[in-house]
């Protein structure tokens, strides 16, 4: 409970209690409420997004908390389909770990391959930011 607290705290997160709406957790989160409902129509909540009153979606802090995994995998690069394996494996709950670390080895190959790229890149960028701050000293 403690990391929980701490993690909200650094990300600015008031704590609530009870269920949060499709609106603020979208809030909370940044995605978009299409986002969520994508995200639910393609698997990748842990846990069954429950139902208020009206049929109306139902978040939980555990349903945020899972989101906030999700939305740093995808920002990585992992693709729907394997972010939706990994929340298959977590739902199926211990006996799997072997195949949760496959995933998560491989995509950390992939992140370290990015990160590869992206030095090389700006390896050159900042090559022609020097040519052009040579090029204007010397005006």
């Amino acid at each position: 409970m403690v990391a929980r607290d701490a993690a909200r705290i650094l990300a600015g997160m008031p704590e609530v209690v009870g269920s949060l709406s499709i609106g603020q957790v979208a809030g909370r989160t940044g995605l978009s409420v299409h986002a969520l409902r994508f995200y639910e129509r393609e698997g990748i909540f842990a846990n069954t997004v429950e139902r208020g009153s009206g049929g109306r979606r139902r978040y939980s802090e555990d349903d945020v908390e899972w989101l906030t995994v999700c939305i740093v995998l995808r920002a990585s690069g992992m693709p729907i389909p394997v972010i939706r394996r990994y929340t298959e494996l977590v739902r199926e709950g211990p006996g799997n770990a072997k195949e949760r670390l496959a995933i998560m080895r491989g995509h950390r190959e992939e992140v370290n391959a990015q990160i590869g790229r992206l030095t090389e890149c700006l390896d050159l960028i900042n090559y022609k930011v020097a040519v052009y701050e040579d090029l204007l000293a010397g005006e």
